[in-house]
């Protein structure tokens, strides 16, 4: 069987696989970027119903990069949709910064999307008539921003693509296009960056360069990014990794590899899914 966490919370692994403590997940602190408090998410009613999460209370630290892993249907999606607030919840709270997002009206939830929160997809969603730079500046010039000349220098510089600013995607490589993606979430110094499976249409070289550059934006910027994947290997580029299953945290581990990555998971008994 797998490693089962009691109601105090989630075990814990260091980086050798080894358990190191079990900790509760409900405390609040002060230095979180982004909080699940209790949150449920229920899809449809009778025998129809699917619970989505089950009580899920979770922080995601300032400055930290966090990858949230599970099997298909385990509520890693959802769970990361909830927090940005494209889903709402059927019970509990979430919080982005000194924001509840719980109960936001339509106002409220554009100017968090607007103001707080950065976004990174698969499909890396540029307009194709626009060139990269102007992709990267839309979000600003939607909300009627001018952008801070030095943080753009330094976000142009991390994703390092000043060379091809005046391409169009179709000039671009898929790596090219999702660096011009992750720029654009970072341009507008957002309070937390959700990416949602952001290498899952690269190859592996690609898919690296993108790594790098979050896990750069991290370190370098004490930017907070919370990632959704599949990919042990995505996984290992993080500082810590949430493990979700049957819409509960079951675990989680602190500054991971590919290969404590894929061991935790056989503790779990959730393998790692297959890509497709």
């Amino acid at each position: 069987m797998g490693l089962v966490p009691d109601q105090t919370g989630a075990a814990r692994f260091d980086s050798d696989g080894e358990v190191y403590n079990v900790t509760a997940t409900t405390g609040q602190s002060a230095s979180a970027a982004a909080r699940a408090s209790d949150v449920w998410k229920v899809y449809g009613s009778g025998e129809a119903q699917v619970i989505a999460l089950r009580g899920v209370s979770a922080e995601f630290e300032r400055g930290r990069f966090t990858a949230i892993m599970g099997p298909s249907g385990s509520g890693k999606s959802t769970l990361m949709h909830c927090l940005a607030g494209l889903d709402t919840v059927t019970r509990g709270t979430v919080q982005v910064g000194d924001t509840t997002v719980t109960g936001l009206g339509d106002a409220g939830l554009t100017k968090l999307r607007r103001d707080k929160v950065g976004f990174i997809f698969q499909q890396f969603n540029l307009l194709p008539t626009l060139t990269a730079k102007e992709n990267i500046l839309l979000p600003l010039s939607i909300a009627g921003r001018k952008p801070d000349p030095a943080w753009y220098d330094i976000v142009i510089d991390t994703v390092g693509l000043r060379d091809r600013l005046g391409h169009r995607p179709a000039q671009l490589s898929g790596g090219q296009q999702q660096r011009v993606a992750c720029a654009r979430a970072l341009v507008a110094r957002p309070e937390v960056i959700f990416a949602d499976e952001p290498t899952g249409n690269l190859d592996s070289r690609s898919g690296a360069e993108v790594l790098n550059f979050l896990r750069n934006s991290v370190r370098q910027h004490s930017q907070t990014i919370v990632m959704v994947t599949h990919d042990p290997t995505a996984a290992a580029y993080a500082d810590r990794v949430v493990f979700l299953a049957d819409g509960q945290i079951v675990s989680e581990l602190i500054e991971p590899t590919a290969e404590t990555v894929l061991d935790t998971m056989k503790k779990l008994d959730t393998p790692a899914e297959v890509a497709g």
